[in-house]
């Protein structure tokens, strides 16, 4: 069963040619397998890869955590799409997303914080995006199904294993 959230969009996508944080905006980026064209990642042992080869981020989440007078902004914690409008309490491993015309993406797991966002967070409290402290507060990672260019204002599709 496909759950089609119109309002669900891509508002920013994130990158860093040398690596690390902060990512910051481009208007428009092509996916692969290999991730997001003109990204890098400093730490390839636990970023990057087929299994992680796009990060995600609800601009919902960054905007509770702002609220909370943390510094976060999108791209800030290294995340490569800040989407807004979807469930992310919902959202699980396995799920799929289209996102624009052509890229589909599998939802591959959880993205585990490290000290190198510690600047996005009240006295470098990094761990308040964990999975295993504050579920349902993680970026995710994702695999790449199909190939595609994404454009800030593309919509998101989220579907369940389907696409």
């Amino acid at each position: 069963m496909s759950t089609a959230s119109q309002s669900a969009r891509v508002v920013q996508i994130n990158v860093n040619p040398e690596g690390g944080v902060p990512k910051h905006p481009v208007p428009r980026a092509e996916v692969t397998i290999n991730g997001v064209v003109g990204d890098k990642q400093r730490d390839r042992q636990h970023h990057g890869g087929p299994t992680r080869a796009v990060s995600l981020f609800a601009l919902e989440r960054i905007q509770a955590l702002q609220a909370e007078g943390h510094a976060i902004a999108p791209g800030s914690t290294g995340e490569n799409l800040t989407i807004s409008g979807l469930d992310w309490d919902a959202v699980q491993v396995g799920d799929c997303l289209r996102v624009g015309d052509r890229l589909r993406i599998e939802i591959t797991g959880y993205a585990a914080p490290c000290k190198s966002i510690s600047d996005s967070f009240v006295e470098g409290q990094f761990k308040r995006v964990s999975q295993k402290v504050n579920p349902g507060w993680s970026r995710l990672y994702a695999r790449v199904l199909v190939e595609g260019m994404v454009n800030v204002g593309d919509p998101v599709e989220w579907g369940v294993g389907e696409f």
